[in-house]
């Protein structure tokens, strides 16, 4: 194990020596998502002096970059007397990587204008494009080298298109960027994105996942799992029954349905209304609309397993975020899905530990009535932005 921590301004470069007698490191990577580490170091002088709001930081493992971002909290200081060395104390820097940058910006509904321009009735739409090319665009215009110059995140391009996924539609304004691309990522079937440092660059792509559910393996008997959990249950919806925009004084109204025809084959039929009324009728945006619905509602397999890496099978190397691989439980049932997280964690004197979850995000992320409560603000980020 390797690992070299460096800091650099927004522009990459390099700020000075890499960062020595860190204690403790944790550095997640998450699928299609920001992810948020920290590491505690001597609070040295020329340790203080790279610490400075706009600063990045680079985790480099094994001489490749695992993780880059910027300092969210770039002091959290602690002195006391009981630490025997009087003046130095430490301090805890708290990162984020790339995609967090991309995270705060909003989708204008016309980018190319300020906000004092913005038409309050117009949306970003794409009709039945692919969802990489909605993806790259939405980053590209909002945040990228073709935003407003006031909105680019510096350094930021795009990287070399995948020519990868399905076509979908989307509809969008005013909200957040990375909720839009996730959104079209899973109706574009399931397709990842990330941020990746090159040189003075930091690239944003689109990728397709790969199924490793012949060679990525994870049982007890292998050695490669520290925790499973496996709970199957009726599914919440099968069948999603869309409505279109209601107009005052108009009899015609357009109805589609979209629904899980195994699901409801092997359990019952499950009906929820799915108010389209802020959808394109014409575009297709309300089977998206019912695609989304079946995707968050009606996966009744949940996995939530931690793996830990083994010289034969190791995160990064083998497998990694969005890939598909194989869990045997013991009972003799095996169970595929996809790699959520992979957490890296570190200590000088313990060496590394690589850990990642596996499973259905419901699953794997956070407890229900977090789930609950962000799925709430989504909807409701829908309404307030119509």
């Amino acid at each position: 194990m390797t690992i070299q921590l460096l800091v650099t301004d927004d522009a990459l470069a390099i700020q000075g020596d890499p960062l020595t007698g860190w204690t403790n490191l944790d550095a997640p990577r998450r699928f299609n998502e920001p992810a948020a580490g920290a590491v505690t170091l001597p609070a040295r002088s020329e340790v203080m002096d790279q610490l400075r709001p706009g600063n990045r930081l680079v985790v480099i493992r094994d001489g490749h970059i695992w993780t880059a971002g910027p300092m969210e909290v770039p002091t959290d200081y602690e002195w006391t007397a009981d630490d025997g060395d009087p003046g130095t104390g430490t301090v805890t820097v708290n990162f984020v990587d790339d995609l967090a940058t991309i995270a705060g910006h909003i989708t204008y509904p016309t980018p190319g204008s300020a906000w004092s321009a913005q038409l309050g009735s117009t949306y970003r739409s794409f009709t039945a494009v692919s969802a990489e090319t909605i993806i790259r665009t939405l980053v590209n215009e909002n945040c990228g080298p073709g935003a407003l110059l006031a909105r680019r995140i510096p350094s930021l391009v795009l990287d070399t298109a995948a020519g990868v996924a399905t076509t979908t539609s989307v509809k969008t304004r005013f909200e957040p960027v990375l909720d839009v691309c996730r959104a079209a990522a899973s109706n574009g079937g399931g397709l990842g994105f990330r941020t990746r440092q090159v040189g003075s660059q930091i690239k944003f792509g689109v990728y397709e996942p790969r199924d490793l559910t012949a060679t990525a393996r994870f049982s007890i008997g292998l050695g490669n799992l520290r925790s499973i959990g496996f709970r199957q249950s009726a599914p919440t919806v099968t069948h999603a029954l869309v409505a279109g925009t209601e107009t005052s004084g108009s009899t015609t109204r357009t109805f589609v349905e979209t629904a899980n025809a195994g699901a409801a084959s092997s359990w019952w039929r499950v009906e929820k209304y799915v108010d389209g009324n802020a959808a394109n009728d014409t575009s297709g945006e309300l089977t998206v609309l019912g695609t989304s619905e079946l995707a968050e509602s009606s996966a009744p397999v949940e996995l939530a397993t931690v793996t830990v890496d083994t010289p034969d099978l190791q995160a990064g190397r083998d497998y990694d975020l969005g890939d598909q691989v194989t869990i045997a439980l013991p009972h003799g049932l095996q169970v595929t899905d996809i790699v959520r997280s992979i957490h890296l964690q570190a200590t000088p004197d313990g060496g590394e530990t690589v850990a990642s979850v596996v499973g259905s995000q419901d699953a794997t992320t956070d407890p229900q009535t977090v789930r609950m409560i962000r799925t709430l603000g989504r909807r409701l980020g829908r309404l307030e932005t119509r």
